[in-house]
């Protein structure tokens, strides 16, 4: 599935940046810039981030439900991980439109 038009990264691409990730270090705090740097490419629009963050999430989870991580270290990580996500999006729903440059 294409998550990124801009940069055409799809979803099995972003999965296998962030498993990259976790095998070196199973609490890495991974993000969309993270990801997108570990592919050579830059957000542009950055209308996929969101859904990003969410595979994020998911992959971290999967991980550790993988490994047999004891749900009492997982959760509070996945939590903080929404808490962030919710936060973030809170912001960009109260913020005003980003106006285009002038041709």
């Amino acid at each position: 599935m294409l998550i990124c038009s801009c940069n055409v990264i799809s979803k099995a691409d972003i999965e296998n940046v962030i498993r990259t990730f976790l095998d070196e270090d199973p609490w890495h705090l991974i993000t969309p810039g993270k990801v997108y740097h570990a592919m050579k490419k830059r957000g542009q629009c950055c209308g996929c981030f969101p859904n990003v963050i969410n595979i994020i999430v998911a992959e971290i989870e999967n991980f550790h439900r993988d490994a047999e991580t004891p749900d009492a270290e997982i959760m509070p990580f996945i939590a903080r991980l929404r808490s962030e996500y919710q936060r973030t999006q809170s912001i960009r729903s109260e913020s005003p439109p980003r106006r285009q440059a002038a041709e």
